[in-house]
């Protein structure tokens, strides 16, 4: 069958993307990208060190982005995303302008970082108060939170797992109970989901609906950041940070923490993980 009368492929804007060793949710980043756009997905070198700060150290370091973002090179991305949470908080805000400036040096285009981007769609939703939710240990959350207070936010409730490993395998309904738990604590301007590993992508429409508030995850933050970098918006339904006009406002939502959400039907086929331990 010919099919040049079709004249593509389109044109593809290239998004390179430097994970950890141990990322499984490629998927996932692709569930926040439009069609005109491909991610080309490079990691770290193994290290046998389980989740922690150490490990976000390692994964981190500049010579190990240097190589990443080379094997990045060939396909020639417009912009460079680095997607680990806790790797971009790790070494506080002069070391996550380290990162960018040390990957844009090495790959002649712009850069975030998960935890960069953070900030800046907080800033774009007007959060300042957020409640935070981690499949950390408590000194890794300890870790970003301090990052984030020097940036201006508060942490008023925050809710962890204290996993060191398999953090991709976390069910939805356990990232759901976490939610719940940390916001109903104290009034929060948004919520935020920590780590790329942590699966977010079709909780996040529900947490909004049921917690009336925007609710943020790392992997969307760092796909949104270096979509915008090159003019583009990314895609998600019904998530205040990519749909403004869906931005909850004084009127329809406000700040006030919501009593408890009625029991679900059904549920996952997953175990339900160890009450979450609240910090």
């Amino acid at each position: 069958m010919d099919v040049s009368f079709l004249g593509g492929p389109h044109p593809q804007h290239g998004v390179g993307v430097v994970a950890p060793f141990d990322f499984a949710l490629d998927r996932e980043l692709w569930r926040w990208v439009p069609d005109e756009v491909s991610l080309h997905l490079t990691r770290t070198p193994y290290v046998p060190v389980e989740v922690s700060l150490d490990l976000a150290r390692l994964v981190s370091e500049h010579a190990t982005l240097h190589e990443a973002v080379r094997a990045l090179s060939a396909a020639e991305p417009q912009v460079l995303a680095y997607a680990c949470t806790s790797g971009s908080f790790v070494g506080g805000h002069a070391g996550e302008r380290a990162m960018c400036t040390a990957m844009t040096q090495a790959g002649g285009v712009p850069s975030v970082t998960t935890s960069g981007a953070l900030l800046e769609a907080l800033a774009e939703i007007g959060a300042r108060r957020i409640a935070l939710v981690t499949p950390y240990t408590r000194s890794v959350t300890r870790s970003l939170e301090r990052y984030l207070a020097r940036g201006g936010i508060e942490v008023t409730a925050r809710a962890n797992l204290g996993l060191t490993h398999h953090i991709w395998q976390v069910p939805y309904r356990s990232v759901s109970a976490m939610a719940h738990r940390a916001v109903r604590r104290k009034p929060v301007d948004a919520l935020f989901i920590s780590c790329t590993n942590l699966p977010t992508y079709d909780v996040i429409p529900q947490l909004e609906a049921e917690l009336r508030i925007p609710v943020l995850s790392a992997n969307q933050v760092t796909i949104w950041s270096a979509l915008r970098r090159l003019g583009i918006g990314a895609v998600g339904p019904y998530q205040a940070l990519l749909n403004p006009s869906a931005r909850p406002g004084a009127s329809e939502f406000g700040t006030t923490a919501p009593g408890p959400a009625a029991p679900r039907k059904g549920g996952s086929d997953h175990p339900v993980l160890p009450d979450t331990p609240l910090l």
